[in-house]
């Protein structure tokens, strides 16, 4: 299969969630002097690759195949929920698990010898400038590969 044969939109996604991971590796690099190639992977941080994905999607195929598309009202309701939920429940589920990381090590005198609870993931959701900046590096993404 040839990868030009691949939806358009699809590529746009594709290539803004890729290009707000490798940001995402880049500012680490930047703001804390260090290589951290985990974060290409995780979730969470600045920008939403989440948002820049939909936000590509959405935009891409409002000039691919018309604003007044059907396919533009999915891929737009799509981008909104997304991004809503990114910025809602999971910045609250981040926001409890570090609550609970804290807990857990402020209390970790009263744990029986050899026990050790995981800690939770914390890079759950976004801030809203994170989505802000994740949308807008999707949004112009979908123009570049238009």
């Amino acid at each position: 299969m040839n990868p030009a044969d691949i939806n358009p939109h699809l590529w746009a996604a594709l290539a803004a969630t890729v290009a707000a991971q490798i940001l995402k590796l880049a500012l680490v690099g930047v703001t804390e002097r260090r290589f951290a190639p985990e974060r290409l992977l995780e979730t969470g941080g600045m920008p939403s690759s989440h948002s820049a994905a939909v936000s590509a999607l959405a935009i891409s195929v409002g000039l691919g195949e018309g604003w007044a598309s059907t396919m533009f009202a999915v891929s737009a309701v799509l981008a909104a929920i997304v991004m809503y939920d990114a910025t809602g429940i999971r910045r609250a589920a981040g926001m409890q698990a570090q609550m609970i990381n804290d807990l857990v090590s402020e209390l970790s005198h009263l744990f029986d010898d050899g026990f050790r609870p995981q800690s939770l993931q914390t890079l759950l959701g976004h801030t809203y400038p994170q989505v802000l900046v994740g949308s807008i590096l999707g949004v112009i993404t979908a123009f570049v590969l238009q």
